[in-house]
């Protein structure tokens, strides 16, 4: 599946050369536990829930479609689906910030409190199961899954761009397209700012509905959401809104005291192995869940319990130690049973020296 892992690396690649630039100009601060957080909390949603959310588009698209595009020209089908997509993802996004059940799932994005290309891959688990709805009338349509997910990426990596922290204005381009300096504006830690500059690709639909902001606040500003810092398990982080916003529990008020604290670069550096452990399965076995075996359940399984105990890690409580050896263990186990390549088996055991190197101290200090 080239087509899919291709991207996922790009991206990774994209957000670890900005990280490099940013740590030797020096002129912004990195935590390198809150980019750990961005793309580990991306895990799931890459590929649990937006395999979901494709499958579904697939049934549609061939089962209840009114076939509209049928008899288009191929060209006519590709604007449609290029500005049809934006057109969706703009109310997609307009409504998470209106609706409570919708701004539990989006307010883990926001949440975020530094300003680069992590943070486009900061997101609830849940993102891609609450985008279903607001794409299906492509689907109707007529437009191909394959088609989806090319706009999609397309998209998606236009909107990875727009979180840069190095890009400067763009001119003539802020005209048509979403940048940087656009979307910095939406990330403010304040309503009346973040509620604006929703679109994701095109700026006309932000000028045409009204929700259009030209310009930073002036003065000190933060980026995130105003209140208590959120958590770094993504399992926490992910499910602690849902209860708060929708349910309206108090939770997440009150964290427990580290036992620990995990050096960032390390925490980074398990991301890493974690994230490219996780291209691989989606180089295996891609979104696809119909023919859903013993061995992929079986490493779907480990990669999701790998996010929660790195988070767990990052937050210096003593269970994910364990569970982060017990996993590499597990991961190099299976990769010797089930005949695995040996990019995937070195992996595994580079992150079985990792966990083990934590556990015995280095990397981590007393709290």
């Amino acid at each position: 599946m080239t087509a899919i892992a291709f991207p996922i690396l790009l991206m990774l690649a994209l957000v670890l050369a900005e990280m490099v630039i940013i740590n030797r100009q020096g002129r912004i601060e990195m935590d390198w536990h809150d980019v750990a957080f961005n793309l580990n909390s991306g895990h799931l949603m890459v590929w649990l829930f937006r395999g979901l959310e494709l499958a579904v588009f697939g049934l549609v698209a061939e089962h209840a479609s009114f076939d509209v595009v049928g008899n288009w020209h191929p060209v006519a089908v590709w604007v449609l689906a290029v500005i049809g997509w934006d057109f969706c993802f703009y109310w997609l996004h307009r409504l998470h910030h209106k609706f409570a059940i919708l701004w539990a799932v989006h307010v883990v994005h926001h949440e975020g409190e530094h300003f680069n290309l992590s943070l486009a891959m900061r997101n609830s688990w849940y993102s891609s199961l609450a985008s279903i709805p607001f794409f299906i009338p492509l689907a109707l349509l007529g437009v191909p899954l394959e088609m989806f997910i090319t706009v999609s990426v397309l998209h998606y990596g236009i909107q990875l761009m727009n979180h840069s922290a190095l890009t400067p204005h763009l001119g003539v381009l802020e005209r048509i397209l979403v940048t940087p300096a656009h979307h910095r504006i939406h990330h403010v830690a304040d309503r009346a700012w973040s509620d604006s500059n929703y679109a994701g690709s095109f700026v006309i639909w932000d000028k045409l509905f009204g929700t259009y902001r030209p310009d930073l606040p002036e003065g000190d500003f933060d980026y995130g959401v105003k209140g208590a810092s959120p958590s770094r398990n993504p399992a926490i982080a992910s499910n602690n809104p849902v209860l708060r916003y929708v349910f309206r529990w108090k939770v997440g008020t009150v964290k427990p005291q580290p036992r620990y604290r995990a050096q960032g670069p390390m925490v980074f550096a398990g991301t890493i192995l974690l994230f490219c452990l996780v291209t691989g399965y989606v180089w295996i076995y891609g979104y696809g869940y119909t023919d859903l075996g013993y061995s992929q359940l079986t490493s779907f399984s480990l990669l999701a319990f790998g996010a929660i105990a790195l988070g767990g890690i990052s937050e210096g409580r003593h269970w994910a130690l364990y569970g982060w050896v017990a996993l590499s263990v597990l991961l190099v186990a299976d990769a010797l049973s089930g005949g695995a390549g040996y990019v995937w088996l070195l992996t595994c055991c580079v992150l079985t020296l990792h966990s083990v190197s934590l556990l015995m101290g280095f990397g981590r200090e007393p709290a």
